[in-house]
């Protein structure tokens, strides 16, 4: 699981070893909506049954059901009580083996022994991290116990024995009648049996399950839909037996079993939890699921906990920082024992043994529990706390960020989950959906072909085409009153066609005014409002209506329509409804000349198939419109018809009654009567439907393909459409060496088109330059794939049989290499599952992080499959909203979340650990110097009140603010330079190198920090000519010079000074100061004289010449390294980020020197001014930016020739041993 702002998501703790996750999660909502429930009820008060075959249910039965223990409609998603909170808590914290660790120093410190510390250093920031823990656990369970007993405690009406009664929702059970009221949500998984409404028909609103929040039409089966009369729903004793619990929100097969009698059940006559019925004034149901057995509840599985390589890396390296810490203990111990065996058996009279000690190799293996305890700095609790605490500050930063707040729907963006704001900067492959997330997801009807001819196109008096500005007004539909006026057309002739009675263009209109699922509402006469399923569906509706073909009003058995200013009321006698995998829909209809007939509308692939042979010369003009469209990129239907005689429908009906009431298969059953049926039929015509592109699309996907990001779109729209969309926003290019189109059908015929493909690329990249050829390119650098080779851009469009094929274990490798080889990849009619295959794969053999970014319920399983996974609230619901790890509006605004909040979140988070681990190092390695010179006796350099303090109050402010606030390059220079991105994608920040050199300058550090004062101190004396050196003064003239030490290399770390930095650093160094002179004051010695008993040592001690000077040169010779290896770097190899800052002090001097130069050039001399503008020329050449902004490596006419390569020669080596698939095996592809 993830962490996650919906209540309940973090029911179970995830138990990573060492994790750095977990200790906060984001503020939540609380609601009854599916941010409360369909996500945040989770634990349920069930207990475990074994699963269900079948659900059997009588209704007014209660003896009956509770003999099969089904679950009551309890739900419970707290974890604790009063009792159990402190216990339960507790045992959790501590399954977290860091808090384990530390709670075991805490017990060995408590053995005098062992310890030379008291334990009050390792309890106070334990009970800190477990208090903050626990604070933050309580307060989440109390609004989880708020919600739980807000939804058990609501109220509803049960039918029990003739008699409504109110009941709480928790005292539900299975088979009780419920009477449902206007607004009211849906208590639990009913069957309709009644309603207020004609034919048993009810309302509901579904946003609670999907997101959709159009109005959705459910009806009672005839049977029951008269039981209205409660002693009538009192006597009725049928039993359903249906499919047991399960998650499929959109499918139910069972049968009633009444009167002798059998009535098939579908989806169409359920209600689910979590709807609100609406439009209905009351309505009754029988109760099928309770509680966690609803589909509310099997949907709310728990999502994969994810985490970022810089956590999985941070285990590892804590495993290696306590194999350290080990072997530094062994080393000391090994010391002791033989200090004491040579040295302190001389002394037993000064030093005697404690009397548990009888051996100098036990006096050594206790002094190893002592220097375990001492050094467990290098990793202290507090890393834990901090990580969570920037994570946190880096989710705000997300959320408040006003530009990315969309203020046309109100909608700012939302950072759901803590824990993988530094992975938005390390992101190389970004999966998108096409409908909702490129486009607007707001459809229009722009053109039509009909009878075979195309309609939509406007033309000048020369016969061109007009553009869209060049276009007269749009046409005039002022002769029908009902028609929307928001709708535009261009092209009068069709408007022409519908008024001379063209039968072919009036079947058409027809068609789209029937074959549809549309619910209509008219508030006021002649006002009408079309609540569609989908954005297409109700473009067609409202292009009907406009037309003169009106679709008004409809009742589970009819649909009334005026056509042309006529009111007529067409029998619907069976609704063929549409599905993925049918991807078309059709209704059977009886007009009231009693005629019946069948109206489709479908994918252009699936509808054509199925025509009669007769029409296939329209169908070849057809599908030069239908091409003509896509290739403007609009989304194209097929609508075609078939009449049926009376008794082959009689037949045929029957048929498909019998399959609706099978209990194996019913949708296979189904499928195979409607494919029956669905054939032969007429071709009318086809549709277009322009779905425009968002804004700032083809510049978001520019900037992101600078930085390094390969885009791939994975769609369900036609090849053909979404290859435009792909020119449209500069994914794909003209000057594209080539676009590989892979459609084949076979896997021979695919696997064949790929290594073409491949072959072409070679062929292209025979001679890469400087005298080599391919093959002796591909084994000097032992490449592996294609990509490192390929001269040229290429491209990769797939569709979804191909896709099927090559996603196979045999054949996936080769698609990954080519499609990795190509800039853009393009997959067109994608289903939902393949398109998680695709992430899956790239995850799998590629170490990269992926993004997938998707709007709509088909994109979730991709969201939910990549490393991060973003939604964007659109126009198809919440539920890529609720399965992300952030939200926001529109597509443009996620190159801001990588380039800016990315890339800043990863190099603060890089930038932290690094100073983190150094400080520490630089902190406990003194220890182990001074181990050789105090006889291996675990004693301490620092008092104990230094090594409690160090950490949680002396060095911790400033490295949270630069944790927080730091900044490279301003954002403006982030998004114009993306180049700055790479270094996150190839994870040059923090890594094991990294590391080695932050620890490798701490112990730099810890070994002058220690033998400077000890020199000195060796021959040093005070003022008045005694010895200054003493335990005492030693300690405070170390701890001193470390506190100055680590601020100072922390203000060279900080690349962007606020207040808070200035007041965190200087005050952390001003409370130390203060903290150390009241430890040795007289006040404290007074109150605690046993505590503190070195009265005026700090004083007396700072109060020394020598002592300063040495902080001074302890600070100097530390820091000095540092300074000059910094210089040298920046003037002999600088990063690009370095450059831009250059860049930015260059224009910041040319502003202000050209500023300086207006005014004297108000009394100057013409040469002068000559001399000013030469100087502005060779300005305006280096800072236009036209040789570098958005360009490879853009600043190189400020580096030298030796960097301008230096992330291409990184990204080859990482490339040697990740590339690969294969794990690394070197060896080309085979063709």
């Amino acid at each position: 699981m993830r962490a996650s702002i919906v209540p309940g998501m973090d029911t179970l703790r995830a138990v990573p070893l060492f994790s750095i996750s977990g200790l906060f999660s984001f503020p939540y909502r609380v609601s009854h909506g599916i941010a409360g429930t369909l996500l945040g009820e989770m634990a349920l008060c069930a207990k475990k049954r074994p699963p269900e075959e079948e659900r059997r249910a009588r209704a007014n039965d209660r003896e009956y059901n509770e003999k099969f223990q089904y679950a009551s409609n309890c739900i419970k998603t707290s974890k604790y009580n009063i009792l159990t909170f402190l216990p339960v808590n507790l045992f959790e914290q501590f399954q977290e083996v860091a808090n384990t660790y530390f709670l075991f120093l805490l017990i060995l410190q408590l053995i005098p022994q062992i310890s030379s510390l008291s334990w009050f250093t390792t309890i106070v920031p334990l009970v800190l991290v477990l208090t903050i823990t626990a604070v933050k656990d309580a307060t989440d369970d109390y609004f989880r116990h708020k919600s739980d007993n807000q939804v058990n405690n609501r109220q509803s009406q049960v039918l029990i024995n003739g008699i409504l009664q109110q009941e709480q929702w928790m005292n539900v059970c299975v088979g009780d009648i419920i009477k449902l009221e206007n607004n009211q949500f849906v208590a639990a998984d009913l069957l309709l049996l009644s309603s207020s409404e004609p034919h048993g028909l009810c309302y509901i609103e579904t946003a609670e399950l999907d997101g959709e929040t159009n109005m959705k039409v459910r009806q009672a089966i005839p049977v029951t839909s008269e039981l209205g009369d409660i002693n009538k729903l009192a006597k009725f004793d049928g039993e359903v037996i249906c499919e047991p619990p399960n998650n499929k929100l959109d499918k139910f097969s069972g049968t009633l079993y009444w009167k002798e009698n059998k009535f098939p059940l579908s989806n169409q006559n359920m209600l689910l939890r979590g709807c609100v019925l609406r439009n209905t004034e009351w309505c009754f149901g029988l109760v099928i699921f309770a509680g966690p057995d609803t589909k509310l509840m099997q949907n709310s599985g728990r999502t994969k906990f994810k985490r970022t390589s810089i956590d999985r890396l941070m285990n590892t390296l804590v495993l290696w920082i306590f194999g350290f810490l080990i072997c530094m203990g062994v080393i000391l111990a090994i010391g002791n024992a033989i200090w004491e065996h040579e040295v302190g058996t001389r002394f037993q009279v000064y030093l005697p043994w404690d009397e548990a000690v009888d051996s100098a190799f036990f006096s050594g293996f206790l002094s190893f529990w002592s220097y375990i305890i001492i050094l467990n700095t290098v990793v202290p609790i507090s890393l834990y706390v901090s990580v969570e605490v920037i994570r946190l500050g880096h989710s705000y930063f997300i959320n408040w960020d006003k530009k990315m707040f969309c203020m046309k729907k109100r909608t700012p963006a939302e950072a759901r989950t803590t824990t993988l704001n530094e992975e938005l900067g390390q992101v190389e492959y970004i999966f998108s959906d096409k409908t909702g997330t490129l486009t607007q997801n707001i459809m229009f009807f722009n053109k039509c072909s009909i009878n075979g001819r195309s309609y939509g196109d406007v033309f000048d008096v020369l016969g061109h085409k007009a553009e869209l500005g060049e276009r007269p007004e749009s046409v005039d539909f002022s002769f029908n009153p009902l028609a929307d006026k928001k709708f535009l057309f261009w092209d009068p002739s069709l408007l022409e066609a519908v008024k001379i009675g063209d039968p072919h263009t009036h079947e058409f209109f027809r068609l789209l005014s029937l074959c549809h699922t549309v619910m209509s509402e008219e508030k006021n006469e002649g006002e009408l409002y079309y609540k569609a399923q989908s954005p297409d569906e109700g473009a067609l509706v409202t292009a009907a209506r406009n037309f003169g073909f009106v679709f008004r009003s409809r009742t589970p058995k009819t649909i009334t329509v005026h056509e042309m200013g006529t009111a007529i009321t067409y029998q619907l006698l069976a609704i063929l409804d549409f599905n993925n995998t049918r991807k078309r829909m059709s209704v059977i209809v009886r007009n009231p000349e009693g005629k019946i007939r069948l109206y489709c509308k479908g994918a252009d692939t699936i509808l054509l198939d199925r025509l009669h042979h007769s029409t296939q010369e329209l169908l070849n003009t057809t599908m030069d419109h239908l091409n003509e469209y896509a290739g403007e990129g609009l989304r194209t239907l097929v609508l075609a018809y078939k009449d049926l005689d009376e008794e082959y429908y009689e037949e045929w009906a029957e048929r498909r009654l019998q399959a609706s009431l099978a209990q194996d298969s019913r949708e296979d059953r189904l499928a195979s009567i409607y494919e029956e049926v669905e054939n032969n039929m007429m071709l009318l015509g086809a549709t277009a439907i322009e779905d425009k592109l968002q804004q700032g699309v083809p510049e978001t996907i520019a900037l992101l393909t600078l930085a390094n990001i390969k885009i791939w779109v994975l769609t369900g729209d036609k090849q053909e459409t979404a290859v435009n969309i792909g020119y449209s926003c500069k994914m794909l290019t003209d000057d594209m060496t080539e676009v590989f189109i892979v459609t084949g059908r076979t896997v021979l015929e695919v696997r064949e088109e790929l290594r073409k493909a491949r072959e072409k690329m070679m062929d292209s990249s025979r001679s890469v330059g400087n005298g080599f050829t391919y093959q002796e390119k591909l084994s000097s650098s032992k490449l592996t794939s294609v990509l490192e080779a390929v001269a040229g851009e290429y491209a990769l469009v797939i569709n979804g049989h191909s896709l099927a094929h090559a996603l196979e274990a045999d054949m996936e490798l080769e698609f990954l290499e080519t499609a990795c080889a190509c800039k853009a990849v393009i997959c067109c009619r994608v289903t939902p599952l393949q398109k998680a295959q695709v992430v899956e794969l790239v995850k799998k053999y590629k170490k990269a992080v992926t993004l997938a970014i998707g709007d709509g319920a088909n994109d979730v399983s991709m969201i939910k499959t990549a490393h991060i996974g973003v939604g964007i609230s659109g126009q198809e619901g919440i539920q890529a909203v609720l399965a992300s790890d952030y939200s926001f509006s529109q597509f443009k605004f996620l190159q801001r979340l990588l380039l800016v909040h990315g890339r800043w979140s990863y190099l603060r988070m890089c930038k932290f650990l690094c100073y983190f681990f150094y400080k520490n190092f630089a902190f406990t390695m003194v220890h182990f110097w001074f181990g050789f010179f105090c006889g291996f006796s675990a004693q301490t350099v620092y008092d104990q009140y230094f090594i409690t303090l160090y950490n949680i109050v002396y060095t911790s402010l400033p490295v949270l603010a630069m944790g927080v606030f730091d900044q490279d390059v301003p954002e403006q220079r982030s998004m114009e330079y993306p180049k700055l991105y790479e270094p996150g994608q190839l994870n040059l920040l923090f890594n094991k190198r990294e590391f080695f050199i932050c620890i490798a300058q701490g112990i730099y550090t810890s070994v002058l920090m220690f033998f400077i004062p000890y020199g000195v101190f060796a021959d040093a004396t005070r003022d008045d000519g005694t010895q200054l050196a003493d335990y005492q003064s030693f300690a405070v003239t170390v701890a001193t010079s470390l506190v100055i030490v680590v601020s100072v290399q922390i203000g060279l770390d900080t690349g962007y000074w606020t207040a808070i930095n200035h007041f965190f650093i200087w005050g952390s160094l001003a409370v130390y100061f203060a903290i150390l002179f009241a430890m040795h004051s007289n006040g404290l010695f007074d109150m605690f004289p046993n505590q503190f008993r070195f009265v005026g040592n700090a004083q007396n001690t700072l109060a020394q010449p020598t002592v300063w000077l040495t902080i001074v040169l302890t600070t100097v010779v530390c820091i000095m390294p540092v300074v000059a290896f910094r210089f040298l770097r920046l003037n002999l190899k600088p990063d690009l980020s370095d450059t831009v800052r250059y860049t930015q002090l260059v224009r910041k001097k040319q502003k202000a020197q050209h500023r300086c130069m207006r005014r004297v050039g108000r009394t100057g001399s013409r040469r002068s001014g000559y001399a000013f503008s030469h100087q502005e020329g060779f300005g305006e050449l280096i800072m236009s930016g036209k040789n570098m902004r958005l360009s490879s490596l853009a600043l190189s006419s400020f580096t030298t020739r030796s960097s301008s390569s230096w992330i291409e020669s990184l990204r080859r080596k990482k490339s040697d041993s990740a590339s690969s698939p294969n794990g690394g095996a070197d060896k080309p592809l085979k063709g």
